[in-house]
């Protein structure tokens, strides 16, 4: 209780830079969820999906990130452990942030699509087992991530795979490519926006303080959806081609539409990725300043101070712009070619896949599902289309993110914490 009087407002400001660090990292590393697909299918250049992703990135992380945050990431820790020894929660959860990111820039260096999510919690893993003891440690919870690892890329590679291959069948292979897209794709359309519309309602604005219930909703997607394809179905059955044009001019100019799809969902993920994932990184930082704030009370909720989201959601932004090319790079090109439609169909497997998943009440993955999805479209054309010394590469960055996590979070806790008893 002492040292936080004395050393508060240093241990404060430690926070608010490695949050902002940890907020860095997961703008450079975990964007390419939203725009990776966009950029490897030429659907839009790198500048313009830095520009749009940065709009509704800092959208969905200040006016939805929510505001009251649980101290303790996804309940692995159990925070009233920390009650004699609150201090012991500051020096952790600023370990955590260093940890995490600092994995996350080594990670985003190499190009690697690892999980912000899992960074963070293998940190905390890592300070709770070693700083009060392994009860500490909700391991129930890290059984879940671990079949993450396998569930989520599975199930979203399977869903990517049937829609590209649906597309595939209904348009590309037909004799008039152009016509069945007329047909077909305001029902892709529809399908896209009721999926991307439930993504941005339950994950995006449940905090804003707009109260729907379920019901209410899913009325709203379904009404999004319909009013999506139709506006839809008109534009298309406008556009006009040559009839004696040849084939490859009608691919041409369906992949186009599908271009026009895949920047509305980039968007819509940015939204929804900037809303949820924000709290990797405020999540630690609002512990430290409750227990800093409460003069030593350990407590499982708090409000957040006006500056911690806009610190948030300017250092994703920032990360973003000045160090996300790399991860855009992998997911959009390293892995497999992406044409619109092939990374259309991986986006919207992504999607639902988080729409799935969260309401079985899964712990999800943005990345490790996007880059399953990726791969689902990339097997349909075989094996060969794929980059597997890529495809390693990232496997295993997943499975070392959390031990790395883990042990880099006990290495700057006990520096912390020797650091602060020489004091």
């Amino acid at each position: 209780m002492e040292i936080l009087s004395q050393y508060g407002v240093y241990l404060l400001a430690a926070a608010a830079f490695f949050g902002f660090v940890m907020a860095y990292g997961v703008g450079a590393n975990d964007v390419a969820n939203a725009m990776g697909t966009s950029v490897g299918s030429k659907a839009l250049t790198i500048k313009q999906a830095i520009i749009i992703a940065a709009v509704f990135e800092f959208t969905g992380a200040f006016f939805a990130g929510g505001e009251v945050t649980s101290t303790i990431r996804s309940g692995i820790v159990d925070a009233q452990v920390f009650a004699a020894v609150p201090e012991l929660l500051a020096y952790g959860m600023i370990a955590s942030l260093m940890a995490a990111g600092s994995w996350l820039l080594v990670a985003t260096y190499f190009g690697w699509p690892v999980s912000t999510t899992h960074s963070i919690v293998g940190a905390i893993i890592g300070f709770g087992a070693v700083g009060v003891g392994m009860e500490a440690v909700h391991w129930g919870e890290v059984g879940g991530i671990v079949g993450s690892w396998v569930v989520t890329p599975l199930l979203a590679g399977i869903l990517a795979y049937l829609i590209f291959m649906s597309a595939q069948k209904l348009i590309f292979d037909t004799d008039n490519p152009l016509e069945s897209a007329k047909k077909y794709v305001p029902f892709y359309m529809v399908f896209a926006a009721f999926i991307m519309a439930f993504v941005t309602v339950t994950k995006g604005l449940k905090h804003v303080g707009i109260n729907m219930t379920d019901e209410q909703g899913f009325l709203l997607c379904v009404a999004i959806a319909l009013v999506v394809g139709l506006i839809g179905k008109i534009a298309i059955s406008r556009v006009k081609i040559d009839p004696e044009a040849d084939k490859e001019m009608h691919f041409n100019n369906v992949e186009k539409i599908f271009g026009i799809l895949m920047i509305f969902t980039a968007c819509c993920m940015a939204f929804a990725h900037g809303s949820n994932d924000v709290a990797n990184a405020i999540g630690p930082l609002a512990a430290v300043v409750g227990v800093i704030q409460s003069g030593g009370q350990v407590l499982d909720k708090v409000a957040l101070d006006w500056w911690i989201l806009p610190l948030g959601a300017v250092g994703i932004v920032i990360g973003l712009m000045t160090f996300g090319a790399r991860v855009i790079q992998t997911i959009g090109s390293n892995i497999t070619h992406l044409t619109p439609s092939r990374g259309f169909a991986a986006e919207i497997a992504a999607a639902s896949t988080v729409v799935i998943s969260s309401g079985m009440g899964l712990p999800i993955s943005t990345t490790q599902t996007l880059v399953g999805a990726v791969l689902g479209v990339g097997m349909a054309r075989g094996i060969a289309a794929l980059n597997l010394s890529v495809v390693r590469n990232i496997f295993i960055s997943w499975v070392v993110t959390l031990p790395i996590g883990a042990f880099l979070s006990i290495l700057f806790f006990y520096i912390i914490k020797t650091i602060m008893e020489m004091l």
